[in-house]
């Protein structure tokens, strides 16, 4: 076998990049597709109130899935989402945001949870009639709903309101509430906003997928069959 020419091994050493500019490539590369997941796919969040218990206690970390809704998909009745505030949903304590350097880089990229948004349970979806009745039935298109993730002894649908309620759900909106419903500041407690208590489609982050903090309690996150009957608007 014969020696490489000189001229094949100058070329060889040019096209070899220096040990620390190769780990600078991969470096922005990995940033790339870490950003890149974060806004297609997966991100973290944290849950910044008591409004999902039992299901989720405040400062439980999430993450968030975007697959399902892609495209013309929309959230469905029963899912969990994470939606941006509609207008002052949120207090300061809520707001809470990356404050140093490396959390900050860290949240870039979708591996330090994010705060200014919410999480509360889809119950109905554009189109949808909600009624809560004065013995705290919750109806959705006139079926009323068996709720077993409901917090127990909380009410159904007269908590954090008093009174009875009868919306119909615009297109392209969600009427949304937190399981702890004696304890949650949900659509029903923004029905004199100028929002009328609906968030609309495009504020949805993604769909809860999985509580992953703390270890003990982690696991896969479904939707509920509670909706399963309720007929089309």
């Amino acid at each position: 076998m014969t020696d490489p020419s000189p001229s094949a091994a100058t070329e060889e050493k040019k096209e070899s990049l220096p040990v620390w500019q190769e780990s600078l490539l991969l470096l922005a590369i990995a940033l790339v597709l870490a950003i890149g997941i974060k806004y297609f796919f997966v991100q973290a969040f944290y849950i910044p109130s008591p409004s999902m218990e039992p299901e989720f206690i405040k400062n439980d970390r999430i993450l968030v899935q975007k697959v399902s809704y892609w495209g013309s998909k929309s959230p469905q009745r029963g899912d969990i989402v994470v939606f941006k505030d509609p207008g002052n949903w949120l207090n300061a304590d809520e707001t809470r945001a990356a404050t140093n350097p490396i959390s900050k880089a860290l949240e870039a990229v979708g591996l330090y949870p994010s705060g200014g948004h919410l999480v509360k349970r889809v119950i109905g979806i554009g189109g949808d009639r909600i009624v809560c009745d004065s013995n705290d039935d919750l109806k959705v298109n006139g079926k009323t709903l068996v709720e077993p993730y409901v917090k127990k002894g909380a009410q159904h649908c007269l908590g954090g309101t008093g009174s009875p309620f009868d919306v119909r759900v615009p297109d392209g909106h969600l009427w949304v509430m937190g399981d702890n419903r004696d304890n949650s500041y949900d659509s029903r407690g923004h029905m004199g906003d100028p929002g009328g208590g609906f968030v609309a489609d495009d504020l949805v982050v993604g769909k809860v997928w999985a509580l992953i903090w703390p270890l003990k309690r982690a696991e896969w996150v479904h939707t509920p069959a509670t909706f399963k009957g309720v007929p089309s608007s």
